[in-house]
């Protein structure tokens, strides 16, 4: 096979990859907006917002939620905190803060809902932090490991779950649709 064959192969190759990479992505995608649009409408009739600080999941919650049409009205803000500059810059949370917890669980989870929450003056704070892969954290958990939390006045829910996988894209949908389902379940 001559180069320019060879390289018109490849391109073809490249270009099917790529196209199945963006249909994976855009099912994904849109099995998180159909959750999305549950918590918006179910956000909207009872008058009340929401606030988001994510860690694992990179931000495809906000980018769920944000793609509702009149999310303006519900959602209320976030914060992607993957790093301690993000959680003491973005958050303005010190160390002592968090004494006796660690990220990744599901009582710093429950006190990242809270806080945001707070922060942003919202109805609900929802939290969600994890090891997304493909290695886990440095404190032990596995890759596909990550909880979540809803707090609002008087409700405290929190829940962990763990894939079993190290591919990092598929553990930040997963763990995106779960904090999704988490909302949904605890609006209900």
């Amino acid at each position: 096979m001559c180069s320019l064959a060879k390289a018109l192969s490849l391109t073809a190759s490249k270009r099917r990859l790529d196209q199945s990479d963006a249909a994976l992505s855009k099912e994904a995608m849109d099995r998180l907006i159909l959750l999305a649009e549950k918590i918006g409408e179910r956000l909207l009739a009872r008058g009340e917002t929401l606030g988001i600080s994510e860690s694992s999941s990179g931000g495809l919650i906000s980018a769920a939620l944000l793609s509702v049409a009149g999310a303006s009205r519900w959602y209320r803000g976030a914060g992607v905190i993957y790093t301690p500059n993000g959680f003491y810059g973005l958050m303005g949370l010190k160390r002592e803060d968090i004494e006796g917890m660690r990220s990744s669980t599901e009582p710093y989870a429950a006190f990242m809902a809270g806080h945001i929450r707070k922060t942003l003056r919202t109805n609900w704070g929802l939290s969600e932090t994890g090891a997304a892969g493909p290695d886990g954290n440095p404190y032990g958990d596995a890759a596909g490991h990550t909880c979540t939390a809803v707090i609002g006045a008087e409700v405290s829910s929190t829940r962990t779950l763990e894939t079993g996988l190290g591919d990092r894209r598929e553990n930040m949908v997963l763990f995106a649709e779960a904090a999704l389902r988490h909302v949904i379940d605890v609006l209900e």
